[in-house]
């Protein structure tokens, strides 16, 4: 894999949405590298990392890192990967996890289809997250959605055996349809959770959103045979109310 602007493996120009290389990476102990400038040694150095055989969780659109930093700094022992494409909300992130020195915290500024395609290496995950990424209401942006038809392989491709996805997202259309897009797939094990998390609101938006009464659907996805192979349809049917 490789840094360098390219067609990710099995997708097509054609239609896709247009594919931008990540450009800075930054550690919770370091400064902000320009990833492009490094070459392929720092896109090694990254894919290194990654495959070293620790715990990864990975989170898709951290926004300004509540979940993200939280997270790195209760679980030490685990390696958190953070993806965002807003420029300022990375460094803000950036910022704030190097004034609390979390070295198992690596964030990347790049689009996050892109980097699911062409650079972040396969089933080195432990769990995904992506919470109320856009949902692209109009039919001709679908293509550019996170947790979409043509794109959900490559969210299940980060994930090691028995690994999870969490998602969650306010919009009525979109929530359900991610809902059924998961439940639809042999491979997953869905629950959908008619409360909070345990551990409270994960991110500005969901607190805000809770303090409102807004419906809010979560999900918890366990892969429980390999993503995009052959296999029986074992997964659990739950019923998928918005909460209040």
């Amino acid at each position: 894999m490789s840094c360098a602007a390219s067609d990710p493996p099995g997708r097509s120009r054609a239609g896709a949405p247009a594919l931008v290389p990540p450009t800075r990476v930054t550690r919770g102990d370091g400064g902000i590298e320009e990833l492009l400038a490094g070459g392929d040694e720092r896109c090694a150095r990254l894919l290194r990392e990654l495959t070293s055989g620790a715990l990864w969780e990975v989170e898709l659109g951290f926004g300004k890192g509540r979940y993200l930093l939280r997270r790195a700094a209760e679980d030490p022992d685990l390696r958190f990967l953070g993806i965002e494409m807003v420029g300022d909300y990375f460094r803000l992130a950036a910022r704030r996890a190097r004034r609390r020195a979390l070295r198992n915290l690596t964030l990347l500024q790049g689009e996050a289809l892109y980097l699911l395609a062409a650079v972040l290496p396969r089933e080195f995950a432990s769990a995904v997250h992506a919470y109320f990424p856009d949902p692209w209401p109009k039919a001709r942006h679908h293509r550019r959605r996170l947790y979409d038809r043509e794109t959900i392989d490559l969210v299940l491709g980060l994930l090691r055996p028995r690994g999870r996805i969490f998602f969650a997202s306010d919009h009525p259309q979109y929530g359900p349809e991610v809902a059924e897009l998961l439940a639809g797939r042999c491979e997953l094990e869905v629950a959908h959770h008619a409360g909070s998390w345990d551990d409270g609101p994960r991110t500005n938006y969901e607190a805000k959103y809770v303090a409102q009464g807004r419906p809010i659907v979560r999900l918890e996805a366990t892969l429980i045979a390999p993503a995009g192979g052959p296999c029986r349809s074992v997964l659990s049917a739950v019923p998928l109310p918005h909460d209040p």
